[in-house]
């Protein structure tokens, strides 16, 4: 799918549950000052990131995360308004919670992609992150986290020409495509190979 910068009517509101500085920080997974770091830029709703998180990212996160050599930086990308609306309400409830809801989010998109009222499926795994139902009409009510959310989006396609979700940059290499671990892993080994 093919990024266009996606139109939103907001009015200005403080976030849900955290103070927008929270919000708006890069969210990273991992050792902070980990050696290699791995931007992901994905969509909530983009059935290829759903499988990248539920059959690779685990693997990656036990050999590599958790161990302390990679770091990764999730950067919303978001295809369309579900996802954007996704996006903005796991920045809502804070960093303590965020990379939970997103797991959740990518777990159970085909049910809250595909429903009748997608708005309440969202509101019912926000609840998971401590969200009220007013937490989250006041987080999509946000000016400014989605204007932070869509410029972040925007960055990347102009600094690595992201097109299409998921894109991974790792260690400045731009990789397209959820592919399996093996081909991360020779990546990502090459990357650290680099540090020593």
């Amino acid at each position: 799918m093919v990024f266009s910068v996606i139109l939103f009517t907001a009015q200005s509101a403080g976030a849900g549950n955290v103070a927008l500085e929270e919000a708006t920080v890069e969210m990273v997974m991992g050792n902070v000052d980990a050696p290699v770091a791995m931007i992901e830029y994905s969509s909530l709703s983009c059935p290829h990131c759903a499988a990248f998180h539920r059959e690779t990212l685990p693997k990656i996160k036990e050999t590599y995360i958790d161990t302390g050599k990679v770091k990764l930086i999730y950067r919303d990308f978001p295809l369309e308004s579900l996802a954007m609306a996704g996006a903005m309400i796991s920045r809502c409830a804070g960093k303590a919670k965020y990379f939970g809801l997103i797991e959740m989010m990518f777990r159970s998109q085909e049910k809250w992609t595909r429903a009748e009222n997608p708005k309440e499926e969202l509101e019912r795994i926000a609840r998971f992150g401590g969200m009220s139902k007013a937490d989250v009409g006041e987080c999509l009510d946000n000016a400014a986290l989605l204007d932070s959310i869509k410029a972040r989006a925007l960055n990347g396609q102009k600094e690595f020409k992201v097109e299409s979700t998921p894109t991974f940059v790792i260690d400045g290499e731009v990789v397209p495509g959820a592919l399996p671990f093996e081909k991360f892993q020779k990546i990502i080994d090459k990357a650290l190979a680099g540090k020593k």
